[in-house]
């Protein structure tokens, strides 16, 4: 095999030990956020005794590529969401012994913002407005080309936290999850069908942009004049 995974070693830290460990990792930090939202810490620092960090300096990216890909999978499995990109470094620390390993993990600068996104024929479209309209008229937000559509079919609401669907008097109606529908509240990963074509709703994590750093105070500093000792300003 040329995985990674497959490298053995006399002694000293496996690879397949750190991926148990990035996984143990992710299940203690989750946390749960509300009801449908589960967010898992994205950046990962795996430290290593300096001769198994010499040993797995030596696989080189192959070892953290699939750590990467095993770190995505086992959170899709446990429907753990990111709030940023996923990085894993591996660390020498001189204090460590061989055989033992360390992982440290924090969430994106620590702030989550969730985003509404529709999955429509192929294409991802952030909701960016309270009130999404979908149709084939070249006046709706998002336009389709499914002939038994509409031109105004539906729109979805999303307040940033919650979304709705509605149907906007169409003539063959609206389905969410088969089922026919003229209002109805929209939960994450539902699917929309109008005409042929689903709409498929989903929330995702983002990191959120850290605060704006408060602006300086003026400057109290007084120019004194060197003649007479006396304030210019």
């Amino acid at each position: 095999m040329n995985s990674a995974f497959a490298k053995t070693f006399r002694s000293g830290i496996q690879p397949v030990e750190i991926a148990s460990a990035l996984r143990s990792e992710l299940d203690k930090k989750a946390a749960v956020v509300s009801r449908d939202r589960i967010l898992a810490p994205n950046t990962f620092t795996v430290r290593l005794s300096p001769a198994d960090d010499e040993k797995m300096t030596a696989l080189g990216g192959a070892l953290t590529q699939e750590l990467d890909t095993l770190v995505h999978k086992h959170a899709k499995a446990q429907g753990y969401s990111f709030a940023g990109p996923v990085t894993i470094a591996l660390q020498r620390d001189e204090q460590l012994s061989t055989g033992t390993l360390r992982v440290d993990s924090t969430t994106a600068q620590g702030r989550v913002a969730w985003r509404g996104v529709i999955d429509v024929e192929g294409r991802r479209h952030p909701l960016v407005k309270s009130r999404t309209v979908i149709g084939r008229g070249s006046d709706a937000d998002v336009t389709i080309s499914d002939p038994g559509t509409s031109r105004r079919h539906v729109e979805i609401l999303w307040d940033g936290e919650r979304a709705m669907v509605r149907d906007m008097n169409s003539t063959n109606g609206t389905l969410l999850d088969g089922r026919k529908v003229v209002e109805a509240a929209l939960a994450p990963d539902s699917t929309v069908t109008i005409g042929r074509t689903d709409i498929v709703f989903h929330v995702v994590a983002q990191a959120a942009a850290p605060p704006k750093p408060p602006m300086p105070a003026a400057d109290a500093t007084r120019v004194y004049d060197i003649r007479d000792g006396g304030p210019l300003t």
